[in-house]
Formats: C-alpha cells, sequence, structure tokens
C-alpha cells in the first residue's frame, strides 16, 4: 500500500467519518426514546419517566453536539481532498444534501431548542410535540444521506456528459436500488445501537441498586427493542445481501472471501485472504452454505473474485473480516434479545445479576457492529468511489501528500482530545444519574442551542465534586 495523497486523503476520511457516523446513529435513536418517553409521560402521568426523558435529553445535547462538529469537517474534506468527485456527482450530491438541510436540519433547528430548553418553560404538549417533531427530523436527516450514500453505490436517475453526471430522474435518484435495504438496515442498527446503551445502562443501576424505578424502565425497553429489533434486523440484513448481490457482486465476493465461481461457495467461517495469492490461508468452512444464504439454493452459484479484473477487486481482508465481525455481534444481539425477552416473560430480568452483568458492559456492540457495517458497505465498493461514474484514485484533489498527512495528524490529535472529552462528560452525566424533581424551575436560558451540551457538562463537572 502506497501512502501517496490518495490513500491518505481515504484514511483522513474514514477516520473522520468512523468518528461522525456513531454519534448521528444514536442520537436518531435516542432522539425517538426521548420522545416515547416524553409520550407516555403525558399519557401516564408518571413522574420517572419525565425524569428519564430530562437525563436522556442531557446526554443527547452532547452526542448531538459532538455529531454536528464531527459532520462539519466531513464537508471541508470534501472541498480540500476530494474535489474531483464533487466536480463530476456534485450535480446530484448536492442537492440532495440541500434536500436534507430543508427538510431535516430546518425542523430539528425549529424545535431542537424547544426540546432542550422547554423544560418548565412552555406548555407540556408543546414540549412532547417539539421532541416528537425533533425525532422525525433526524429520521428525515438519515433518509436524505442514505439516499445520497445509495446513490453512490447504485446511481440511476442520471446521464453522463463529458464525464459530468446530470440528474434526469430525481424519484429514480432517491430511491435507487439499494436504498430501501441500505436505509432499512441503517435506520435499525441506530434504534438496535441505542436500545443495547439504554438498556446497558438500566442493568449498571439495578447492579448498584440506583434509580431502581428507572432502570427497570430502561431494562424493559431497552430488552424490549432488541428482542424485536435484532431478528427484523437479520431478515433486512439478508434481503440487503440479495440486493448487493445483484447490483455489486464484487463486493458480496469480498464479503465471503468467494473466489472461484465454478462450484458452489462454501460458509467460510475463518481465513487469511490473499489478495496476491487469489485464495483463502487455514480456511475452515461448511460446503454449500454461502451458495444458500446468497442464492437461496444449496447449489447455486455466484460471481467469485476471479471474475472480475483485479483492478475492479475491492480489498478482499478489510471486507471479510468486518462483515464478520459485525454479523457475529448481530447474533450476539438476537441471542441477549431473546434470552433477556424470556427472562422478563419468567419475571427474572431483574434478578438474574450474570444477565444484567453482561448486559452493562454490552453498551459498545451497536456501535462495534455500525462501524464495521460501514467498512463493509464503504470498503468493499471500491475501486468505486462513485459505481460504474467515478473511480477513487480518479476523485482526489491534486493536493501534496505531506499537507493531507499534516491535516490528518491534527484531526487525529484534535478528535483524540475532543471526543475523549465529550465521552467522559457523557460517562459522568450517567454516574450521576436521573436525579432530581421531575418538575422544576430551571437557572437562566441559554441562547443558542449548542450550549445545551455546555449546559449538560457544567452538570457532569458538578457531579463529580
Amino acid at each position: 500500500m502506497e501512502l501517496d495523497a490518495t490513500m491518505l486523503a481515504r484514511i483522513q476520511f474514514a477516520f473522520t467519518v468512523s468518528f461522525h457516523i456513531i454519534f448521528p446513529s444514536f442520537t436518531i435513536g435516542l432522539a425517538a426514546f426521548i420522545a416515547t418517553l416524553l409520550v407516555r409521560w403525558r399519557i401516564t402521568g408518571q413522574d420517572h419517566l419525565h425524569r428519564l426523558a430530562r437525563f436522556w435529553t442531557k446526554i443527547f445535547a452532547v452526542s448531538f453536539a459532538m455529531g454536528v462538529v464531527s459532520g462539519i469537517v466531513l464537508s471541508y474534506e470534501l472541498g480540500t481532498n476530494w474535489s474531483r468527485f464533487s466536480h463530476v456527482v456534485g450535480n446530484v450530491m448536492g442537492p440532495l444534501l440541500g434536500y436534507e438541510v430543508l427538510t431535516a436540519f430546518f425542523l430539528e433547528a425549529s424545535f431542537l431548542g424547544i426540546m432542550l430548553f422547554g423544560w418548565n418553560r412552555v406548555s407540556p404538549n408543546l414540549h412532547v410535540a417539539s421532541a416528537v417533531l425533533v425525532a422525525i427530523g433526524t429520521s428525515l436527516s438519515a433518509f436524505w444521506i442514505l439516499a445520497a450514500n445509495s446513490w453512490m453505490h447504485t446511481p440511476t436517475g442520471h446521464e453522463v456528459r463529458d464525464g459530468i453526471a446530470y440528474p434526469v430522474d430525481w424519484l429514480a435518484i432517491i430511491f435507487n436500488p439499494s436504498f430501501p435495504y441500505r436505509f432499512s438496515h441503517m435506520f435499525t442498527a441506530a434504534f438496535l445501537t441505542t436500545s443495547i446503551v439504554v438498556a446497558a445502562v438500566g442493568a449498571r443501576y439495578l447492579l448498584t441498586n440506583r434509580f431502581n424505578e428507572e432502570a427497570r424502565t430502561m431494562l424493559r425497553m431497552g430488552i424490549g427493542m432488541v428482542a424485536l429489533l435484532a431478528p427484523l434486523q437479520l431478515v433486512i440484513g439478508d434481503l440487503h445481501g440479495l440486493n448487493t448481490a445483484e447490483h455489486q457482486p464484487a463486493k458480496v465476493a469480498a464479503m465471503e472471501a468467494h473466489w472461484d465461481s465454478s462450484k458452489p461457495a462454501p460458509l467460510v467461517l475463518f481465513a487469511l485472504p490473499s489478495d496476491k495469492d487469489e485464495t483463502n490461508h487455514y480456511e475452515i468452512s461448511i460446503p454449500n452454505v454461502a451458495s444458500y444464504i446468497i442464492t437461496h439454493d444449496w447449489e447455486g452459484r455466484f460471481p467469485g473474485l476471479k471474475d472480475f479484473a483485479v483492478e475492479d477487486r475491492p480489498p478482499v481482508a478489510p471486507v471479510f473480516f468486518a462483515f464478520r465481525v459485525m454479523v457475529g455481534l448481530g447474533m450476539l444481539m438476537i441471542a441477549g434479545g431473546l434470552f433477556g425477552a424470556y427472562l422478563w416473560w419468567r419475571g427474572r430480568l431483574f434478578e438474574a445479576g450474570w444477565f444484567l452483568k453482561a448486559v452493562s458492559i454490552s453498551w459498545p456492540a451497536g456501535f462495534v457492529a455500525i462501524l464495521a457495517g460501514w467498512w463493509v458497505t464503504e470498503t468493499g465498493r471500491q475501486p468505486w468511489i462513485a459505481h460504474g461514474i467515478l473511480r477513487t484514485k480518479d476523485a482526489a484533489s491534486p493536493v501534496a501528500a505531506g499537507a493531507v498527512l499534516t491535516t490528518l495528524i491534527l484531526f487525529v490529535i484534535v478528535y483524540s482530545v475532543v471526543f475523549s472529552m465529550g465521552i467522559y462528560y457523557i460517562n459522568r452525566l450517567i454516574e450521576k444519574g436521573p436525579t432530581g424533581a421531575a418538575v422544576k424551575p430551571s437557572g437562566g436560558v441559554p441562547s443558542r442551542p449548542l450550549s445545551a451540551a455546555e449546559e449538560a457538562t457544567h452538570e457532569a463537572i458538578e457531579g463529580t465534586r
């Protein structure tokens, strides 16, 4: 691997987007969770639901702020490191991102302030409605971002003139062939991630005998969502895989480390794929199972990596291993969710200490699975940045490798400091817990939305004293 300007730009984008993606994924599910708590509170009048909503809103504020900061960086990178990409596909990508601003961002910006600062300052119904609209806004944001990303994988509704992509059918662009599967897969993953974090926090409180009423609510809601969504994600993943096999067969071949299409494919449990030797070393596999998964036929055949020119293949090892990490964690989520539902049914969910300990340390599982899935998706589409339109090596800006390396080092330093502090303060907020009365007067009125993160941070600091 040559560390030229293009490779360094890829590493830089992978580094920054990996930080960014975990925060929107978390806040999409968290916004819906907070809105659900507030709606339940308005219906039942139970104070602990109000305390929980307020507690998680503080964590939402810090996470939202870090998501915004890390997202802004990506826009600059498109201009500095990927100007050719912006030039070739900007006529399509620009409006799609603009639609996100016009719909999702405006909706969020209009009601986020009321959600964050409206406690006891606006009517309860307006506050609950604001939380619901913010949840809808975060979901709309995911809709447009996934539409843009899916179009890069399976572009339709455009025509290429003089090497530049021009839109001709916006409905075909938005609802491109992979969009329904990619959006539902990512959307479900976001809710799964949040559910696991919520359940883990609830288990943590139960193990330390703190905030028991709130902890039981968090555990029930978290485990219930995991038991429902994890099996559903398996079905969605299967449909997504079939769609990928149809439109991006080289990616599927890399995911399965499948080299030879002349015979049914085994399910490779472990191997060391070698691009150089075009084979797998130390392979442990189950005959015909991959063929059944991909084609739903035990004798089914699908293209192997040798069916593609070397320059058209994605790097196999990272896709192969990331896919197994994602699937392995998904299977653990299914097992954990269903077993938790069984304990709930037997009335032992809050007494099974070993299960609570396992749940309390499971909070990173969703984040790791999302990152692994993102690596499968984005590394698997190589060498294309926009499939069939523009190769990654042709999309980079004519900048010096030293300049890209310098900014990469700066990003690593700044991100390490900023995000370590953010995660530290989130942990302090969790340590402090959902304290206080459900309804109480607040202090001064913050002057801007992101100051909610400052307010939450100050509260976390005070909790350490």
